[in-house]
């Protein structure tokens, strides 16, 4: 099975999805990960924060990573036919059978505009091949935004990353900088707390929750 994960910035997809990647690839799985922002006015930044996901990409066996490269936090102000089309043409080139996306419901913009953008790549029609498509949430973003009906995650698909819990966090140690000290959602402790609290409702000791968007059987 081919699995595609979008991440509007470096790390999100270790912190919502990593556990399931690591899994997934354990099982035989291909994984691709598209990384859609990148800081443009720092090249040098830039160049640091892909070195970091390819190396947590490896940890996690992730089998290919695309940049696209366009602009973080000018997401919106972005052309939509450019973000379009640059999803689309990595979901042709892709042809997932199974993707996962952010919460369109997230604090940041770009976490919505990767969510929409998204959507429209892997629309039903030009993609018969694709089975489902979940969303995930994102330490800082999905708890921290207006609360209500649109904003909220619910959850109704667990994966249990007992197993895999120890990679998503040595892949989350290769983006020192995105790290911060407890309480801060993104500390080591706070996604150690969050994957045993979705664990315990399922009752693994750790695991990733998702909502389903879509399923086709």
């Amino acid at each position: 099975m081919r699995v595609l994960a979008f991440a509007p910035h470096n790390d999100d997809e270790v912190l919502g999805v990593g556990g399931t990647i690591a899994k997934l690839s354990t099982q035989g799985h291909e994984i691709f990960v598209c990384e859609v922002t990148s800081w443009l006015e720092n090249q040098d930044a830039t160049i640091e924060l892909k070195k970091q996901a390819i190396e947590a990409h490896n940890i996690l066996g992730v089998k290919e990573t695309y940049f696209l490269d366009l602009p973080v936090v000018h997401l919106k102000e972005t052309a939509t036919h450019i973000k379009n089309k640059k999803f689309c043409e990595i979901v042709n080139e892709v042809k997932p059978e199974m993707a996962f996306i952010p919460h369109i419901g997230d604090m940041h913009v770009d976490h919505a505009e990767t969510a929409m953008a998204a959507m429209v790549a892997l629309r039903p029609l030009e993609n018969p091949q694709l089975k489902q498509i979940y969303t995930y949430e994102t330490l800082s973003e999905t708890e921290w935004n207006l609360p209500n009906v649109v904003n909220g995650f619910i959850p109704n698909v667990w994966c249990n990353i007992s197993d895999t819990f120890e990679k998503k966090v040595e892949a989350m140690k290769c983006f020192a900088g995105q790290l911060r000290a407890f309480p801060h959602p993104r500390s080591i402790e706070a996604i150690n707390a969050l994957a045993q609290l979705r664990g315990s409702t399922i009752g693994a000791n750790y695991a990733e929750a998702f909502m389903l968007t879509r399923e086709v059987f």
